[in-house]
């Protein structure tokens, strides 16, 4: 905390620095306000919706019997968790974003390589979260006003007013995800409750939603569909873990967003979780088939009014989610490219841009493309990150950092010409591990645990590599302070 009110001293000194921008600069303590509620809002704002709901659908479609599909979803998020808060720690002691946290690790330029990897993943994100927003306005379109239905560009009309809406969230600030999160998060659940109550009445109670037994004959079978499910389940959140210092440094104190996220996301992940399982089991007791799309599934209710109510309300969290877990981090992120030129807003909008051009409607094709192709697969790329990020922080630099040489160069983190070849090589280590096994067969188990290789093997480098220096850098910088 004291570092923060030392930079004042020094911060003629990094103004003109080219690494350094407003939107990057370390947030003041007077400007801290962020508390548990507003943790925990966040998570409930950002796991309501309706990627969260294909997430557990996905699972009851793919043959888990409902308990399964729960305990799933629960461990993965209390595993993610795990990094989520060792990431947010450095957000909230030094008030920085992710993209400067991680000038530590990979050098001032250096940094600009996970940065990069993490916001195109947001982009992807940000285009699936953009597309589902406009299906939920289509089908809103089509029951209040069915004639829309036979207006052939109906859905890309939708989609664009619906990115067009993200864009004005995104011009008014981050003021404005904070305000979204906290109003939202209470009234998007008791939506979602109210719908569950009245699909599984529909189906004749409980009992039949969740007696559904699971299709996995033997046990072989079920952890063949577990393994890389888990790795999913941790690959959803693993781009906030990565990112979470954008949040993290607004927090009164360290107490404030470790209790508030870990009250928010494992709770509200596993009950909205559940509130896809059990929709998308009423939909196998109610028409024949497991239909995981919730949009899609709407539209075979006869009750328009029910209909709209919910589309309304999966529209608003689909909002939140979008700004709050897709536009903060990459806007940051584009923005450390060239903080002098790139702003917050601009960052913004380069994320919106590129969502549009990332086909996320393939991304959803289906729920094994969902889950097995985009979900493991960015894992690859962001667990090695992760490791080297926890490893850089708590046991290479013992939490100390020289706050002021983050934003400049040729000081504590140039490296060589800005760059540390060591933590990009232990980075390229872990993607390579992770991504073999889709080369080697016999080593397939690599890439169903994604997440899990690329973080120990990143991770492991990187200690080897850089413990020696960074002990005594450490120690420096603890005598300086």
């Amino acid at each position: 905390m004291g570092d923060i009110d030392s930079l004042r001293q020094q911060i003629a000194n990094i103004t003109n620095s080219p690494l350094y921008n407003h939107d990057l600069a370390p947030v003041p303590m007077e400007a801290r306000d962020w508390g548990t509620y507003n943790y925990a809002s966040l998570w409930v704002g950002m796991s309501v919706c309706i990627p969260t709901y294909m997430l557990a659908s996905g699972l009851i479609a793919g043959g888990m019997n409902w308990w399964q599909a729960i305990g799933t979803i629960l461990l993965g998020n209390l595993i993610v968790l795990i990094p989520m808060l060792l990431n947010a720690h450095a957000g909230t002691k030094y008030g920085i974003p992710f993209p400067v946290l991680v000038r530590a690790s990979f050098g001032v330029l250096g940094a600009n390589v996970p940065a990069v990897l993490r916001a195109l993943v947001a982009c992807g994100w940000f285009g699936i979260q953009t597309w589902i927003g406009g299906q939920a306005i289509q089908a809103m379109l089509r029951i209040a006003w069915p004639a829309w239905g036979h207006f052939g560009a109906g859905p890309a009309v939708c989609f664009l007013f619906f990115w067009l809406l993200n864009m004005v969230v995104i011009w008014r600030g981050i003021e404005t995800i904070k305000f979204l999160e906290g109003v939202g998060a209470p009234f998007m659940l008791a939506i979602g409750v109210l719908l569950l109550f009245w699909v599984t009445r529909k189906a004749g109670g409980f009992g039949p939603v969740l007696s559904a037994p699971s299709r996995f004959h033997t046990p072989a079978e079920f952890w063949r569909f577990f393994v890389p499910s888990l790795t999913g389940m941790v690959g959803f959140w693993a781009t906030v873990a990565l990112n979470i210092p954008d949040f993290s440094r607004y927090a009164r104190s360290q107490k404030a967003q470790m209790l508030g996220q870990a009250l928010g996301l494992p709770t509200a992940m596993t009950l909205y979780a559940f509130i896809g399982v059990a929709v998308t089991s009423a939909s196998v007791v109610i028409f024949g088939e497991a239909i995981w799309d919730p949009v899609a599934l709407l539209g075979r209710f006869n009750q328009p009014a029910v209909a709209l109510v919910a589309l309304i309300a999966l529209l608003l969290a689909t909002l939140n989610t979008n700004v709050a877990a897709n536009v903060v981090s990459p806007s940051n992120d584009f923005s450390n490219l060239n903080p002098r030129r790139i702003s917050f807003r601009t960052g913004g909008f380069i994320t919106g841009c590129m969502g549009l051009v990332m086909m996320p409607w393939k991304l959803l094709g289906s729920y094994s493309t969902y889950i097995f192709g985009w979900l493991v697969g960015y894992s690859a790329l962001l667990g090695p990150i992760a490791g080297i990020m926890i490893v850089d922080y708590f046991m290479v630099r013992r939490r100390e950092l020289a706050l002021a040489d983050l934003y400049l160069r040729h000081r504590c983190y140039e490296y060589s010409g800005g760059f540390n070849f060591g933590a990009l090589a232990a980075l390229a280590a872990g993607i390579g591990v992770a991504l073999l096994g889709l080369v080697v067969p016999a080593l397939r188990w690599l890439y169903d645990y994604a997440w899990f290789a690329g973080f120990l093997v990143a991770g492991a480098l990187h200690y080897a590599l850089s413990a020696p220096k960074g002990a005594a850098e450490a120690e420096a910088v603890r005598e300086e302070s």
